[in-house]
């Protein structure tokens, strides 16, 4: 995410262009209306990174569950909790927020506890 490094935080753009994309591929997937759109927002303060995406579907709130290993969704809100600091939903008058926190002192290692640790060949 360019704009992440422009503002000073390139060490947070993998983790945030992550969290942007689980958190917005549930709007597509379960916050959508037809010919409602969905809204992304990223907020800087001096110490934190907020992503924030809004949908019109306020009913539908995300919940964090364990998938079966043989079932291919079901894993996005487990990455954002594991990369984000905080992660939440707020109503709106119409629809729901959900957001995701990050901070510079995770800069490094949010995106690399889910990498796969390579093993060497023997």
């Amino acid at each position: 995410m360019r704009l992440v490094g422009e503002w000073g935080w390139a060490g947070l753009a993998g983790t945030a262009w992550l969290l942007v994309s689980e958190l917005a591929t549930n709007a597509l997937l379960h916050g959508r209306l037809r010919d409602r759109l969905f809204r992304v927002r990223l907020q800087l303060t001096a110490s934190t990174l907020r992503i924030e995406v809004s949908d019109p579907r306020g009913e539908r709130l995300p919940r964090l569950r364990l998938p079966e290993d043989d079932v291919c969704f079901g894993r996005g809100l487990l990455i954002v909790a594991e990369l984000a600091d905080r992660w939440g939903i707020e109503p709106r008058t119409v629809g729901k927020t959900v957001w995701a926190k990050c901070t510079p002192e995770h800069e490094e290692t949010n995106i690399h506890r889910l990498m796969p640790v390579e093993t060497p060949l023997s």
